[in-house]
């Protein structure tokens, strides 16, 4: 296990870097990359980015400006990946030549030659953060721009349980050099499309309550997506939803994707544990959020696995 300055100390020497974030990106994943990335580049080294899905429209911004690519990799690294299987389709190309992972799960799994894991860290970005400062660089506004976002978007606008009191204090350093957070934030979580409505009315007239009401479970079949035309990045925030309702403790948001995968978010209360949940399955994550997939069987059958095991869970818990 490595640290911060470890890390540094590991990245000064290394040139024409491939950063490689995990599939179905989430601002964390895609903030952490680019404003390493763009810490790199101002040190005067090459680097490129690839991630098995496309990146969503809202986070394109991120990248915006950074010289991609026009080279072979000496060096691959992960941020914000968990799990080998996280890299999606990309997994069998980069399996066994991953020399770096940074990551903040306490659910890791090792896959990479070194590693920086901090369970503690409220995102990634923050890690970056830090990171940069070890590095010498001064962050600019697109670096702290990323870095707020990876922090505003995995503590959910700094409101979950992860969010620590380092979490604030680097969110006010990224603002205090040039981050919009309050435009971050609007995007964010404040700007939904009428489709995305749409899509969202359809999926809450779904929402079933079990084990007395201590769980929430919405469904998302293929068939709303291609009702209304949204993307599944379009309904990243649904899988908050049901952890809203009063005396909910596990939300659980269970997803078709086009590949026939079924997709799995769950959010937990205090004092349910999310992460507990989806190891069940071969997931993880944190305590108050946590994911994991199904290959081979419906939408219908997954989400009464997760109901069974969700049961199960509580009742082990004396919940």
């Amino acid at each position: 296990m490595m640290d911060c300055a470890q890390t540094a100390a590991l990245l000064r020497g290394w040139d024409r870097i491939l950063i490689l974030s995990h599939a179905s990106p989430d601002g964390d994943t895609l903030g952490s990359a680019c404003a390493l990335m763009r810490g790199l580049v101002s040190l005067h080294k090459q680097v490129d980015f690839r991630c098995a899905d496309e990146i969503p429209e809202k986070f394109t911004y991120l990248f915006q400006g950074i010289p991609l690519g026009g080279f072979s990799p000496e060096h691959i690294l992960t941020v914000d990946v968990a799990d080998l299987s996280l890299l999606g389709s990309l997994k069998g190309e980069y399996e066994g030549k991953i020399e770096l992972a940074i990551d903040h799960h306490g659910t890791h799994k090792v896959f990479a030659e070194r590693r920086w894991i901090e369970p503690e860290s409220g995102a990634t970005a923050e890690m970056i953060w830090l990171l940069l400062q070890e590095l010498g660089v001064k962050p600019d506004k697109a670096m702290a721009d990323c870095v707020y976002t990876g922090i505003s978007t995995d503590t959910g606008c700094l409101r979950y349980r992860n969010a620590t009191p380092r979490s604030y204090r680097i969110a006010a350093e990224a603002l205090e050099a040039g981050a919009d957070g309050a435009e971050i934030n609007r995007v964010m979580w404040e700007s939904k499309t009428r489709a995305q409505l749409e899509a969202e009315r359809l999926i809450l007239n779904g929402l079933e309550f079990f084990c007395d009401g201590k769980c929430a479970m919405l469904r998302v079949p293929r068939s709303i997506l291609e009702k209304t035309g949204v993307k599944d990045s379009d309904l990243d925030g649904v899988a908050a939803l049901p952890r809203q309702v009063k005396g909910v403790l596990f939300g659980i948001t269970v997803k078709e994707k086009e590949d026939g995968t079924v997709k799995v978010s769950v959010r937990a209360n205090p004092p349910a544990d999310a992460a507990a949940l989806c190891a069940k399955f071969g997931g993880g994550g944190h305590t108050g959020a946590a994911g994991c997939s199904f290959s081979g069987i419906s939408l219908e059958e997954a989400a009464e696995k997760m109901k069974a095991a969700s049961e199960e869970e509580l009742l082990d818990a004396g919940y």
